[in-house]
């Protein structure tokens, strides 16, 4: 009776993780992150991620004694803090100063096809993409290297495509002083590509429209520019 009692619970248990599992839902605007979540130093982090994924390796069973082995917890732990997920710490944030416009120039600034790469925060695989951000100056402008920053510290962290949109789009306004932003996104899903489904051939597109680029020929005109042909091709 203790035996089939275990089952079920072991079974119910099961079906509670693969119902959380299953669930992709996201409502915050914000990355979910705890209020401390910046108490501990980096150097803390890395050696308490190596320690973890250390023991994540023993249960897989891999031999951490190998010379190939033996110095990925380490270096697992490492890339996490100060390069893929660096994103996540406010202090990494770039610092976009703005410059005076003395060129006048009042129409659309576009960058696009710039890469970037993140995380898929429900399964830790990578989500590989290239962003196109447009804006339209308010008096001052922005160096061009700073729209790139933008994306890639936003794409630094666990994310989801949409919240990552709408992130770099506020920030965007906030740091050029202007509503008149436009961010479009497009990106392939490695927890589509390599599990689940397994499919390799579609991608995901998601846009965040503000101010001006609300009106329809001009979001036309920012459509256009980054979908024509490279000159030099």
């Amino acid at each position: 009776m203790k035996q089939k009692e275990t089952l079920l619970s072991t079974q119910e248990t099961n079906q509670h993780h693969e119902h959380i599992g299953d669930s992709h839902a996201s409502f915050s605007l914000e990355t979910p992150l705890r209020s401390d979540a910046f108490e501990l130093d980096d150097d803390l982090k890395i050696e308490l991620i190596e320690k973890h994924f250390k023991e994540i390796m023993q249960i897989l069973g891999l031999d951490l004694t190998d010379d190939s082995l033996k110095g990925t917890p380490h270096r697992v732990a490492k890339m996490y803090v100060k390069e893929i997920f660096s994103g996540l710490d406010p202090k990494n944030a770039p610092d976009v100063k703005l410059f005076e416009n003395k060129y006048q120039y009042k129409s659309m600034l576009v960058e696009k096809n710039i890469s970037f790469h993140s995380t898929c925060e429900h399964h830790f695989v990578p989500i590989i993409g290239k962003a196109h951000v447009a804006y339209i100056p308010n008096g001052k402008v922005v160096g061009l290297s700073k729209l790139n920053r933008i994306v890639r510290h936003f794409a630094r962290r666990p994310q989801v495509q949409e919240r990552m949109t709408i992130q770099i789009a506020n920030m965007l306004k906030e740091a050029l002083n202007t509503n008149d932003v436009a961010v479009l996104i497009e990106a392939d899903h490695l927890c589509v590509a390599s599990r689940g489904v397994q499919d390799a051939s579609s991608n995901t597109i998601t846009s965040e429209y503000c101010g001006k680029f609300l009106d329809m020929k001009t979001r036309e005109e920012f459509l256009n520019y980054i979908t024509v042909d490279n000159m030099n091709k």
